[in-house]
């Protein structure tokens, strides 16, 4: 980061990241994720509309840099930052991390429904979502249809989010993410040169923008494939008038 951090918000950025990297806080996040991701994959319903289930937790740098950011937009804002050793792992809700990939957009309905009853079943607690992050105008009003919230996307991109927690004792969180596989392409591209240090190439920032545009073509593409396939299949088959016989 550019700014400069007096002494004290040093000393603040330390001792969180410094709690996060604790052996048995590792441990605990890990074991509540690799929980999620149990119920996840033993789900039918909801794997025959997965193509890809991705996990991760956050590197310690990246998070430091995300604390630096949000220290410098409190700043910027004058409001407190209130991130804590004690609040970090629910504060900061995305430490443990899940991405499930699929094909179609109009899939994420039925995969709303699934995860809703996982997260039922298995005594999870909801705290965010789901919330659809979109840029483009024509899917933000599909996913107002589905009942989500939208917030728009700056960066460009169009994702569904959840924030779980585990609900008994409310010390860990869990982000899942529901998108495309076309939109997995543009964020890999993204993530790779562009996040979260944009990149100094101008002409490159430029082009990953056209891409997040071809990327939501491709997307309606892969979408109106499966429109026309569904149409086919429902179609009755044409009843053919006997002919006479000659």
């Amino acid at each position: 980061m550019a700014t400069k951090l007096s002494l004290g918000d040093a000393q603040k950025i330390k001792s969180l990241v410094d709690r996060y990297r604790d052996k048995k806080q590792q441990q605990l996040l890990q074991t509540f994720q690799k929980s999620v991701l149990v119920a996840i994959n033993e789900s039918a319903d909801l794997m025959q509309l997965t193509h890809t289930i991705r996990s991760r937790i956050k590197d310690p740098d990246h998070l430091r840099n995300k604390l630096l950011r949000k220290m410098a937009k409190c700043e910027e804002k004058g409001t407190e930052f209130d991130i804590t050793p004690q609040n970090l792992f629910t504060a900061v809700t995305d430490l443990a991390g899940i991405r499930i990939l699929h094909l179609h957009t109009k899939q994420v309905k039925e995969i709303d429904g699934h995860l809703k009853s996982i997260i039922a079943e298995q005594g999870l607690g909801l705290l965010e979502g789901p919330f659809a992050r979109t840029w483009d105008d024509e899917y933000r009003k599909l996913f107002e249809s589905f009942g989500f919230e939208t917030q728009p996307s700056e960066r460009m991109y169009t994702s569904v989010h959840y924030v779980l927690t585990d609900k008994a004792q409310g010390s860990f969180t869990c982000e899942i993410q529901v998108r495309t596989l076309m939109e997995e392409v543009w964020g890999e591209v993204d993530h790779t040169m562009n996040y979260p240090t944009p990149s100094k190439s101008l002409p490159c920032r430029e082009q990953i923008l056209a891409l997040a545009r071809a990327t939501s073509t491709a997307t309606r593409l892969v979408d109106a494939i499966f429109e026309t396939m569904n149409d086919f299949g429902n179609k009755k088959p044409s009843k053919k008038k006997a002919q006479p016989e000659p």
